[in-house]
């Protein structure tokens, strides 16, 4: 890929090649849009669809609700110990 002196373009050369790369963009992020739909359409005949993952406000709580949720430098020094 040839490179560009982005320092020796006008303004309007370098909106039109921001307007070329966000079109260029959005054609390959909606190419592969369909492909990962056409994906899972060919993965869904296998079974239920996979679980979605649990918000990242949910994983460090704890399941019994009243301890706080531990933090990594204390799982780590614990698995640590363990080993």
């Amino acid at each position: 890929m040839a490179k560009i002196d982005l320092d020796s373009l006008s303004i309007e050369e370098l909106a039109a090649l921001r307007d070329d790369a966000t079109e260029k963009l959005a054609q390959k992020v909606a190419a592969r849009q369909a492909e990962l739909e056409a994906e899972l359409e060919s993965l869904s005949q296998y079974g239920r669809p996979a679980k979605k993952m649990a918000p990242a406000s949910a994983l460090g709580k704890n399941k019994k609700g009243n301890e706080p949720a531990r933090g990594n430098d204390e799982i780590k020094e614990s698995i640590a110990k363990a080993a």
